[in-house]
């Protein structure tokens, strides 16, 4: 097997990712981009999607790393409209479109035209959460869409599910094909249910980091496995126990955490990358097998269905915002009013990504009969254009129109007051337990280190007041800002003697090792503070 094509699309693609943070254009549009000219330079690799990779292999880490970093708390304050949009809509959108395709192709049959509702009918969920991430949507706008994207899927390949068997001749009845949504449905959620406490446990009980990450990178693949091989939904069982682990994450220990946020955020990094590259490596193999159709008709057909997709969300989203509202006066009380912009937020953040590609890649070449699949090469090219249209058109506009609504974005101010008073609430405690401690005689301290105690508590305690206090004239930093500035210029003076003292062999290699992990732990405090990074 030669893996430098592999290499050399994660490699690719992580220089343009990160060529992007240095661009106004979100990672997503510019990787899609390179993509597309790439397919066609000459010594590029064929890159085909493969269901039967992207499903099982791309799909459950990148939903987990997802599901882990939401808050369960507020998916479940905003359950209905995630609900509505994550089942309602897809369902909605699948006969919708379906439809539509139905009306325009010639001698597409109903269920074939189904089988692409289906297809294009869930936004994407690394989409949808790069974006929000950029552009700084409203917190609860950003909560609805992050939570219908990591449900969504399930909803679309279930749906795609039914809708392949019946296109393809097996008999299956609307009837049936109900159940089998819903046993998927319940089914995922059921197994989701019986791993998260015993995987929970296991990472508890787990003595070692590296241990806990490398069950850390095997849980989301065991979930999906788990729940495939009794024909339930694999999505829904990944997100339950990742929404269940990442509520209960404060249970494990400090270095697990510490080391699980980085090696997350790697493989997020290198699998988000890798699957925009891939979407824009489709283009040749998308044209080459669209066949006897006629350029202009596959064009028209391509904005035709790339219109309804767009428009169709909108259909659904209004009325699915106010009419709850309208028809239940607890949900009145109970929610803030909501004016017409966030709605317009969500129905025009419905960018499709590698999940509608990697479905349409798995639609069978043949039917029952042995006859071929009716529009096979169609599907995958409308598909194809409703990804690239939604991410280009969507994808790029979405930031302007963002910033002409002025959406009000997250208040600073009040989120670090509201840091600032659970700190002190959590330093009072802390200290009432150092008294208690240190009135027995067996926890005696000299006092210059129960001071030393008492003194970086009183620090973590004002450090979050001095952000909200006066700059200095001359810097503009606060005090608490020049306070870590100089840390850090005293750690490095700190690190400079210790190599200097390697290089001149008073130290090992190993001793330097361990005192510059003291002193990157000390900086990493000190950076993550600063910066707000998660």
């Amino acid at each position: 097997m030669d893996v430098l094509p592999l290499v050399g699309l994660v490699a690719a693609s992580a220089a343009v990712a990160g060529a992007a943070r240095r661009t106004p254009v979100p990672a997503p549009l510019l990787l899609v981009t390179v993509g597309l000219i790439a397919s066609y330079l000459p010594g590029v690799p064929t890159y085909t999607l493969d269901a039967h990779i992207v499903l099982p292999l791309l799909l459950p880490p990148l939903l987990y790393t997802a599901a882990v970093d939401s808050s369960y708390l507020d998916l479940r304050a905003n359950l209905r409209p995630v609900a509505l949009l994550s089942v309602g809509y897809v369902l909605f959108a699948t006969v919708a479109v379906g439809w539509l395709a139905y009306r325009l192709v010639p001698d597409l049959p109903l269920t074939a035209a189904l089988v692409l509702g289906a297809v294009v009918a869930p936004p994407d969920a690394v989409t949808a959460a790069a974006i929000a991430r950029r552009v700084g949507l409203p917190g609860r706008v950003t909560t609805v869409l992050q939570g219908e994207s990591l449900v969504n899927d399930a909803t679309a390949i279930t749906a795609y599910k039914v809708a392949i068997a019946a296109a393809v001749g097996e008999g299956m009845s609307w009837g049936a094909g109900i159940e089998e949504f819903l046993l998927a449905a319940v089914g995922g959620v059921v197994v989701g249910l019986a791993l998260m406490v015993p995987l929970h446990w296991l990472r508890t009980h787990l003595k070692e980091a590296l241990l806990q990450n490398t069950l850390s990178l095997l849980i989301p693949f065991v979930a999906y496995a788990a729940a495939e091989r009794v024909h339930a939904s694999g999505v829904l069982a990944v997100v339950v126990v990742a929404l269940y682990l990442g509520h209960r994450s404060w249970q494990v220990d400090f270095a697990t955490r510490l080391q699980e946020a980085a090696v997350w955020k790697m493989v997020a990094f290198i699998l988000e990358s890798a699957v925009f590259a891939l979407i824009g490596l489709q283009l040749p193999f998308v044209l080459k097998g669209l066949g006897a159709y006629a350029v202009g008709d596959a064009v028209r057909y391509a904005v035709a269905v790339f219109l309804a997709v767009v428009v169709v969300r909108f259909i659904w989203v209004y009325p699915a915002t106010y009419l709850p509202r309208w028809l239940s006066r607890r949900i009145r009380e109970r929610e803030p009013d909501t004016d017409w912009t966030a709605p317009l937020i969500v129905g025009w953040a419905g960018m499709r990504g590698v999940v509608s590609l990697a479905i349409a890649f798995s639609i069978p070449f043949a039917m029952s009969d042995g006859s071929p699949f009716p529009a096979r090469n169609l599907v995958l090219f409308l598909t194809f254009t409703t990804v690239i249209g939604t991410l280009v058109v969507q994808g790029l506009s979405l930031p302007l129109l963002v910033r002409v609504l002025k959406l009000p974005g997250r208040d600073a101010k009040a989120e670090t007051l509201a840091e600032a008073q659970a700190q002190s609430e959590a330093s009072a405690a802390a200290e009432a337990r150092l008294d208690e401690l240190l009135a027995d005689r067996r926890n005696q301290l000299p006092g210059p280190l129960a001071d030393r105690l008492r003194t970086v508590l009183e620090r973590r305690r004002n450090a979050v007041w001095e952000r909200l206090g006066a700059a200095n004239p001359l810097t503009g930093e606060s005090a608490d800002d020049t306070y870590r500035r100089l840390a850090r210029e005293m750690i490095d003076a700190e690190r400079a003697v210790f190599v200097t003292l390697r290089d001149e062999r008073r130290i090992d290699d190993e001793m330097l090792r361990t005192l510059l992990r003291r002193l990157d732990l000390e900086e990493a405090a000190a950076y993550r503070e600063e910066s707000g990074a998660p």
